[in-house]
This record gives structure tokens, sequence and C-alpha cells, in this order.
């Protein structure tokens, strides 16, 4: 009787185990399928008999659909492939599972959508939790493939639950009179008791908060190894994860190389081991060295996102060069602002080879994502500007029991999808008829538009005129410009309909109109979020054409500064050439300047609103390999946020710099009348010293508050430039000085300002400064002026003379690349997307 105590307590300790065991066995599910099949090294129960292994149950049978023949599959899941379990009503698979966290991933083979002619639409909920709403295969395929390159007809979506009691509840729910299916599915436990554990508040640097999973769940969004090609699930045979290469997903490849090492590599912690299998280690990008001036640049990766909801970036580190500490130090941005400074991952890990992970969280706003390493400013020695990365993995956060997003976000209900295919000899047919009723009417509306043309042109023109060139209309009525053109593959911003277009102007209201200009009318609107816009619309009478248009959306999609105007998207349906913008409540410069009835900018103001558009002009003449020239440098083309915050905008007619072999390009001369570099009018070569010289007359348009070319006025003050050097170099600059500032300004600082802006006026080209030298010389005005005002208040410092180099001594060095400096930038795309810059003193 005295051994029945330790019966019990080894039956207990029995079950215990045995509740262990199931919980560490995945369950694999063949849907649609009435036997066991073999994938991947791993055994998949049919859901016809889950008896057979599973341990679940399906409320209503459905039906089982076999894949069509000729259906292409994947070739290591091809089998789980063949067939599926389709439901035109609500229907939950209901799993016994121990309380712990899990893995769920769904299977989605995209030739089961056309198994009806009704489009397959519908949710998917796990206990509670909405994982996918008006889920539309096709639609999500198209998408997935159309960023990727991909040809997989195959969406795998996993999500990571914590199950507190001992059921899983998946239920398939059509939209309407739609269907619903699934191929396969798996429910894989997560060793451990939480996946995560504290993670880091994404702009609170050095905050960190403990992270649960809790009543809610996440959606895994990305999984990356980074430099090292692709992860096979058969490589990662605990949890079974694919890690995609992040060559689909780096900004530039040229920014950052791979190193590789797989001697020795360990876990920091034996908590790391379910995190990542060590083959995502042995490889890594790091900061290229090559191609860029002073380690200066970020290297960037971007990722589609669904806005509104929370993201859990996971990074995954391991020093593979360096022997100590100090030697690697770099920043962390994420979503343009400060995740982490200072971060040396060798310090992090205490050696070597040793891996780890960081956890990171934010909120999302737009629908792009960034994660951003950059060298970091305290570091002294050349290499500790380097940043590594192994590996990242990007995660949604459920939001109020609520994971899901509709699959289609723009273009209709289509979404993209392919329709069911016909018979090749109708669409043969079709397709013959279609091109003869097309070929027909371009001829009719060509010949009709060459005889208006013909009509409107004068005897003599047509005598003697060489053969135009195609106007901008011309241009634009070529339906394969803005879609294979030559930037076609460098948009990056969202693409809107035109029906969205014209929900969010009221179908271009007039009364919505802010602005007009050489492209046409700008008209004020709002996203769905409320977000207000400014939504440009190219004309048929404009002076821009698709060239320009199509140069806005590559040089936006490639730039991301505070100081440059957001690319939100554009529109290119129905003839239309369209852009959204970030609104700019203050408007151009040039309104506050004059021509309005604006309040009168103070000096401080004028000064700060200089110093913006220089950094935002420095960072595009050296934020990439060659640089940009802007070409159209104007107080029109400086727009203001509602801080007053300048940012440069209208790239229409930007150039690429020249190469490093070459001093300038050869290009015909466009830009603005007043503005025009005079050197580059007469020789036709383009250098960044162009948009010095404009800008220079910006700086005394900004100082005297006039236009810059006044026909109006007497011969020798038509032009602004030689206005204002001739009194400058009289000593009579106070004479020309905007009147409403009422002698509100210091003079030191303003003889400083004129200074820059008469060497920016330079004939020669090479007798200019450069952007970033103006850019010091109005931090030093700014300074000047500042330091002034404080002695206006100090008695101890009345009467006594502040001169530039007690000023200077104080300035710092400009970094573009901090918290401020990125919490407005997004939407866009580059060969390297931010830059820090460190101006040395004036020369």
């Amino acid at each position: 009787m005295r051994s029945f105590p330790h019966l019990l307590l080894i039956v207990a300790v029995f079950l215990i185990l045995d509740s262990a065991q199931a919980q560490s066995k995945p369950l694999l599910i063949n849907c649609g399928s009435a036997s066991s099949t073999n994938v991947d090294g791993r055994t998949w129960v049919g859901d016809s008999r889950p008896t057979d292994g599973g341990n679940f149950t399906v409320t209503l049978p459905g039906a089982i659909a076999p894949a069509p023949k000729s259906a292409d599959r994947e070739d290591v899941y091809g089998d789980l492939y063949k067939t599926a379990r389709v439901f035109n009503a609500s229907t939950s698979y209901k799993f016994s599972v121990a309380p712990g966290s899990y893995f769920l991933r769904l299977h989605f083979s995209q030739v089961f959508s056309n198994l009806s002619a009704k489009e397959s639409v519908f949710d998917v909920t796990a206990n509670g939790l909405k994982l996918l709403s008006k889920f539309s295969v096709p639609g999500e395929v198209y998408q997935r493939n159309s960023k990727t390159n991909s040809t997989s007809n195959v969406i795998v979506k996993e999500y990571l639950l914590n199950v507190t009691s001992g059921k899983l509840e998946v239920e398939f729910a059509p939209d309407g009179e739609s269907f619903a299916f699934i191929n396969a599915m798996e429910v894989v436990p997560v060793p451990g008791n939480s996946i995560f554990d504290s993670v880091n508040k994404v702009g609170g640097v050095g905050v960190k908060g403990p992270f649960s999973l809790g009543e809610s769940g996440i959606e895994t969004m990305y999984r990356v190894c980074v430099g090292g090609g692709k992860i096979e699930r058969k490589e990662d045979p605990r949890l079974w994860r694919k890690w995609d290469s992040d060559e689909h997903y780096i900004f530039s490849l040229n920014a950052a190389h791979s190193i590789k090492n797989t001697s020795n590599i360990s876990y920091v912690s034996s908590d790391d081991s379910t995190s990542a299998p060590l083959r995502l280690y042995e490889t890594a990008r790091v900061t290229e060295e090559t191609f860029v001036v002073d380690k200066k640049f970020n290297v960037s990766w971007r990722f589609n996102i669904d806005p509104g909801f929370e993201y859990l970036v996971r990074l995954h580190f391991c020093e593979l060069e360096y022997e100590r500490a100090e030697q690697r130090k770099f920043k962390i941005y994420i979503n343009s602002k400060t995740a982490a400074e200072n971060y040396d991952v060798f310090a992090k890990a205490g050696g070597k080879n040793k891996a780890f992970h960081e956890d990171f969280l934010d909120d999302a706003s737009s629908d792009t994502l960034w994660v951003q390493l950059g060298s970091e400013s305290s570091a002294t020695s050349a290499a500790a500007s380097d940043a590594l990365l192994n590996g990242m993995e990007i995660f949604k956060v459920s939001r109020d029991g609520n994971l899901g997003h509709p699959t289609i976000r723009i273009g209709g209900m289509s979404g993209g999808m392919e329709k069911p295919k016909r018979s090749p000899k109708w669409v043969l047919i079709g397709a013959a008829a279609g091109l003869v009723i097309f070929i027909s009417v371009a001829a009719a509306v060509y010949f009709c538009f060459y005889l208006q043309r013909k009509k409107n042109i004068p005897a003599n023109k047509t005598k003697h005129n060489p053969p135009a060139t195609p106007t901008a209309t011309n241009a634009r009525a070529s339906p394969t410009l803005r879609t294979t053109g030559t930037f076609g593959s460098c948009r990056m911003g969202r693409q809107f309909s035109i029906a969205e277009i014209k929900a969010a102007t009221m179908n271009f209201d007039e009364s919505l109109v802010i602005g007009v200009g050489g492209f046409g009318k700008v008209y004020k609107g709002e996203t769905e979020n409320g977000t207000p816009v400014a939504i440009k619309r190219g004309h048929a009478q404009s002076q821009q054409g698709v060239k320009e248009f199509e140069t806005e959306i590559e040089m936006l999609s490639r730039l991301r500064h505070r100081h440059l105007v957001s690319l939100i998207g554009y529109c290119d349906e129905q003839n239309e050439m369209i852009l959204v913008y970030e609104h700019m409540a203050n408007g151009t410069l040039r309104s506050h300047l004059y021509g309005s009835d604006l309040p009168a900018l103070t000096w401080k103001q004028r000064l700060e609103i200089c110093i913006g558009a220089a950094r935002g002009l420095h960072y595009l003449h050296t934020g990439l390999d060659r640089g940009i020239i802007h070409r159209d440098v104007k107080t029109t083309n400086i727009l203001l946020d509602d801080n007053f915050v300048a940012k440069m905008a209208d790239f229409g007619i930007s150039k690429d710099g020249p190469p490093l072999d070459h001093t300038h390009v050869s290009t015909a001369v466009k830009g603005s009348f007043g503005y025009l570099d005079p050197e580059y009018f007469m020789r036709q070569q383009l250098t960044q010293s162009s948009d010095v010289y404009s800008f220079g007359v910006v700086l005394f348009e900004v100082l005297c508050a006039r236009p810059v070319i006044n026909p109006t006025l007497p011969r020798d003050q038509i032009n602004l430039p030689e206005w204002a050097l001739n009194w400058k170099r009289q000593n009579l600059l106070e004479t020309i000085i905007d009147p409403r500032l009422d002698g509100n300004y210091t003079l030191e600082s303003v003889k400083q300002f004129s200074e820059i802006a008469e060497k920016c006026l330079a004939d020669e080209g090479r007798s200019r400064p450069s952007m970033g030298e103006v850019l010091w010389h109005l931090e030093s005005a700014l300074q000047l002026h500042q330091a002034h005002l404080q002695s206006a208040t100090t008695d101890s410092l009345s009467g006594h003379e502040l001169n530039l180099s007690d000023a200077s001594a104080n300035i710092r060095c400009i970094e573009e690349v901090d918290e401020s400096a990125h919490s407005d930038c997004q939407y866009a795309d580059g060969e390297a997307v931010d830059v820090k810059i460190e101006v040395p003193g004036a020369v």
C-alpha cells in the first residue's frame, strides 16, 4: 500500500510528459485529402480522416476540390496543393492543443480561386482574432509577385498565437455569396515560455518595455536573411521557418557588401537557439566602402506593410570580423526614427561569432516600413563607422483583436487578379477584333489631329521650319511611357486610382486649388486616414510632359530627407499625370516675401528657412554616388510646412550629376529666367555650381523681398542680383533690405548672409562655394543673430561687439541624420537614402 502514492506520482509524471510531448508535436493538415502525405520530410494528415494522427475536427465538411492537371505547383510542397477543402458557409477547424505559443501557417494556391464564376473572398479568424479580412488569394499573389519578381502562385500566411485554453479554433467565413478554401495548415508549437521578452521603443533611444502576446497575436510579414540568400524550411528543423533573400528589399546593393564566416558561431543565450537557425548568422551585410564618400551613407531596406498597426522588428546580429569592442559602432533607424545609437555588436554579444537578436516596436501610419543602418557620429576610426546586419523579421501586431487588412487596396475589385482562362480560340478572335478596332480608331484620331494641326500652322512656317519635336501633349498620348518606360521600375510611391483622386479633390473642385504652376494646378485633398495632401494635376497645355512626370517620381523615390518634399504617390490612369505630395501648410517661400497679404517673416525665420533649403540642396549634391542637380532652384520651389520648415520641391527637370571622371553634364539649358546660371546658359554645361548660383539669387530675394526680374523698374533695377550686388559693393546694403523687417536684424548677420550670397553669384562656377560651405556660412549668420539677441537682454554683454571668430567657435557640426531630421521622412527611395553631413570650417 505504501507504494500506491509512488505509483500515482509515476502516473502523474507520465501524464505530464505525455502532455509535453503532445504540445511539442506539430499538427500538419493536408486539406481536402483522405490520406496522409509525406512532404519535406514531414507527415501531413488528411483532414478527411483526422483520426489517422490528427487531433482536430471540422464543423462542416464543405467540398473537396482537386487541382487542375495543368496547374503548376511548387517543387517542395507540390503534393500539398493537389487538393483543397472548399466552403460556401462559415466553417471551423478545431484543434486540441496544450496552452502555449504556436505558429499557425495557412497554405493557399491561386489555382483554386477559379473554381467558380464568383471571386473567392473570405475572412479567417483564430480563437476570435481576425487574421484575414476580405482575403483574395490572386490579389495577394499579384501584389507579392509584382514587388519581388516572384512567379509562385502560392501564398503561405504565418501567425504567432498565444493559446491560453486547450483549444485552437480556426474559422473560414466566405464573403457574401463567395467561397473560401484552404490547401494545408500547420500548427507548430514554439518552445519556451515566450518568443518575446522586452522590446525597444523606436524613437525613445534606450527605452525598453515588456512585450507579451497575451490575448493578441502577430503576423509574420517578412523574414529575411541578409547577405546570404534564402534559407529553406528544412534548414530550420525546429520551427520550419523560411527566410527570404534581402535582395528584393535592400534599397541599393551598392550601399553594402556581403561577408561570410562559418566558424564556431554560437548563441549568446540558450534562449536564442529558437530565435533563428545558426545558418542565418554565418552571413551579413556591412556598409560598402568602395562607392561612397566618407562612409556617410545608410544601408536601407524597404518593406510594404499594412498601415494602422504596430510593427515589431527583430534584428539579428553576429560580429563576424572584429576582435574587440569599439571597432564597429552604428545607428539603427526604423521608419526614419532613431531606434538605437552607438550600437556595438561585439560589446552587446560579449565577443566575436556570438549570435543574438534585438527587438524594436513602432507604429506605422504609412504603407512603407524602412529599416536603416547608418554611421555613428561619435565614431573615431575608419572601421567604427561600419554597420552590420545578419537578418531581420518584421511582425504585424494585432490591434483591437484584428490583424486583417483587405488584400485589394487600389485598382478596383480585381486587384490585379487573373481571371478564369477562356477558350484559346475565342481569345484569339477577340484579340484580333480588338486590334482591328484599335487600329481604325487610332488612325482616325491621328488623321483628324494631323488635319487640325496642319490647319493651325501658317504656310510660311510649314515651308521653312524644321519638323517639330513632340510636344508634352503628344508625349502624354503614349499609353506605354508611364508603365514600361525608363523610370517605371523605379516608382516606389503608392499608385492611386483616378477614382480615388477625384474623390479626394471633389472631382477637381476649383475651391480646393492651392496653387498653379507650369505643370498644372495643385489641389488640397485628404487620404483615407485624414492626412492632408497636395495633389498636382498636369494639364494638356502643361509646359512639362511625361518625361518631367517620370523624373519627378524617380527622383523623389530615390531621395529621403527632412528638407525635401515627400512624394506619397501618383496616378497615371486615363491619360492623367497626377502627383500626390505631403501637404505643406504654409505654401511657397515667395508668397511670404512679396505678392500676398501674409505677415512678414522675421530675420530669424528667413535664416532658418534658407538653412533648411541649403541642407536639402546639400543632400542632393552629396547624397548619392554622382549627386543630383536640382536645376530649378527658386523661391516658389521652396515650400514651408506648418512649422515653417523649408523643403525643396519640383524635381521634374533634375539631372544626375556627372560621373567621377567628368566635371559637368552636357545638356540642353532648362531652368527659370532670372535664376539661371549664366555659365550654364552659355556653355550648356551643367554642374552643381549651377544650383549654387540659383540659390545665391534666392538669398538676395529673401533679403530684399522683391521679384528677381521686374521689367517695370528702371533699367539698372530690373535684375535683382545685379542691383543688389551694386548696392552691396557700395556698402549700402541696408538701403535695399526688406523694409518690413523694420531694422529687426543684426548687421553682422546680414553682412555674413550677403557675403555668401555674393560668392554664390560668381561668374565662373569654379569660384563659387559648395552647398556645404554655403550652409556653414548661413549657420554662422544665424549664430551671429542669436548671439546679438542674447546680448541685447544681458547687461553684462551690452556694448560688446561680436565678431565672426567668436561666433564660429561654438558652431557645431551640422548633422542631418538625427531623429529630428528623420521624423518627417516617408515614401521614398534611392541609391543611398540618409546622409549625415559634417561640414568643416569655412575656407
